[in-house]
C-alpha cells in the first residue's frame, strides 16, 4: 500500500471509529508499527490527528487562535450558551471560563440577573459591564493571548481564594478515552484550579469538539457534573459518555441523558 493510500486509510479509520490503534492497523495492513507511527506523525504535523499512546484520536478544530475561533460554529456555541445561562440561578455565584463559548454564555445572561461572575477573562468582564446587577470579579495574571485569559502561577493563586456555586468550563476536546482536553499546559492547569473552587462543574462543548482530543488533559470525567452540547443526543460519542455515567444536556431538548454511576 502506497503512503497516500495509507494516509487515506488512517483518515477513514479516524472518521469511522473515532480512534486509531497503531498495533491493530499495522497487523491489518501487514506493515510495521513504525510505519504507522510515521504516518501518524505526518498527519499530526498537519493538524489532522492528535497522537496519543498507542495511536491517535481526531484533532480538535478549536485549537486555533481566539479571533479565528469566533468564526467556528457560532450557532452551536449560541445554543450551548443558552442552556448554560439557564443554569445560573438568581443570587448564585458562577466561575465563567474564558473562550468563545463562555463569551456567548456571558452575552446570554439576562441583563437584570442578580449574580456574581468570577472569571480570568477580560473579554468576559467587558461583555458584562452593562449588567448592572451582576457583581464581577476578574482574576489576574499573565495574559495568554491565544485564548484571551489570565494564566500562570499568579492566576492560579488568585483562583484559590474564591469559591462559587457553579463553574462553566470550556475545553477544546471531549473524548471518552482522552477525557476533557485543551491545547496548552498552563491553560489546562488554570481550568483545573477554577473547577476546584466550584461546588459543581459543567463543561461547555459545541458539536465540533465532541469526539476530538487535544494535547493536555484538563479533568477526568468523575470530576465533572455534566456536559452541555448541541451535538445530537444519539451521537455515538455521547452514548459512550452516558454509559460512563456522564450527565449530558443537549441544546435541542435541554433534557439530561443520564447513565448509571
Amino acid at each position: 500500500m502506497l503512503a497516500a493510500e495509507r494516509r487515506d486509510h488512517l483518515l477513514g479509520l479516524l472518521a469511522r471509529e473515532g480512534k486509531i490503534v497503531a498495533k491493530e492497523v499495522a497487523a491489518g495492513l501487514g506493515i510495521s508499527e513504525d510505519s504507522v507511527r510515521r504516518d501518524l506523525r505526518d498527519l499530526a504535523s498537519e493538524g489532522l490527528c492528535q497522537r496519543v499512546y498507542g495511536g491517535a484520536l481526531p484533532a480538535s478544530p478549536a485549537v486555533v487562535g481566539y479571533a479565528a475561533r469566533q468564526t467556528v460554529a457560532p450557532d452551536g456555541k449560541r445554543k450551548v450558551a443558552a442552556v448554560a445561562a439557564g443554569l445560573v440561578r438568581p443570587g448564585s455565584s458562577v466561575i465563567l471560563d474564558g473562550g468563545t463559548t463562555a463569551l456567548a454564555v456571558a452575552r446570554a445572561l439576562p441583563q437584570d440577573l442578580v449574580c456574581t461572575v468570577i472569571t480570568h477573562s477580560p473579554t468576559i468582564v467587558a461583555a458584562l459591564l452593562d449588567h448592572q446587577r451582576a457583581e464581577l470579579f476578574l482574576l489576574g495574571g499573565r495574559i495568554f493571548k491565544h485564548s484571551a485569559v489570565a494564566c500562570g502561577a499568579a492566576a492560579v493563586e488568585a483562583a484559590q481564594n474564591v469559591s462559587a456555586d457553579l463553574c462553566l468550563l470550556g475545553v477544546t476536546g471531549v473524548h471518552p478515552d482522552a477525557g476533557l482536553t485543551t491545547a496548552d499546559a498552563e491553560e489546562a492547569a488554570m481550568k483545573r484550579a477554577l473547577s476546584a473552587r466550584a461546588a459543581e462543574t459543567c463543561v461547555l462543548a459545541s458539536a465540533e469538539k465532541i469526539g476530538t482530543a487535544s494535547r493536555f488533559r484538563v479533568l477526568p470525567w468523575e470530576k465533572v457534573g455534566g456536559l452541555i452540547t448541541d451535538a445530537d443526543a444519539h451521537d455515538p460519542v455521547l452514548e459512550q459518555l452516558t454509559a460512563l455515567g456522564v450527565e449530558v444536556l443537549t441544546a435541542d431538548d435541554r433534557r439530561p441523558v443520564t447513565g448509571d454511576r
